[in-house]
């Protein structure tokens, strides 16, 4: 089965050598998303230190970050938020940030209501406290 790769032009560029996306048949898989921002090293709701450790964190912030940079790119492959049928979630402390993060998910996802399974992870590859893996449907 062939596939095609897919990069947005407004999410954060990869750290790493992997697409935004690839479709497979009628899905389409998302490479994790974090809350950066296109262009810069800003991550939304993080302060760093001069030796680039996480000072302190507004989940809230990164949450509303990830979901635009989700939505970014699903558009961006031509499919929707509408076709997410599933969702891994990586929060570096579940203890502080679950139920924030939960609350906000359920704003986001209230009208779609994918599977979902959410983990705890010691850390990401860059000072972040949440990064999403994403499946969706794309015609």
């Amino acid at each position: 089965m062939s596939s095609q790769k897919f990069d947005s032009g407004k999410a954060p560029e990869p750290v790493g050598l992997y697409p935004h996306a690839r479709k497979v048949g009628n899905l389409l898989f998302l490479s994790g998303v974090g809350p950066r921002e296109r262009g810069t090293k800003k991550i939304p709701g993080v302060e760093l230190d001069n030796d680039g450790n996480i000072v302190s964190y507004d989940i809230e912030a990164q949450c509303h970050s990830v979901f635009r940079n989700i939505r970014y790119i699903l558009e961006d492959a031509g499919s929707s938020w509408d076709n997410i049928v599933d969702v891994t979630v990586f929060l570096t402390n579940m203890k502080d940030d679950f139920k924030t993060y939960n609350k906000l998910y359920a704003e986001y996802f209230k009208d779609n209501l994918p599977c979902r399974t959410t983990m705890e992870i010691n850390c990401l590859p860059t000072p972040i406290a949440i990064e999403l893996k994403v499946i969706a449907t794309i015609d």
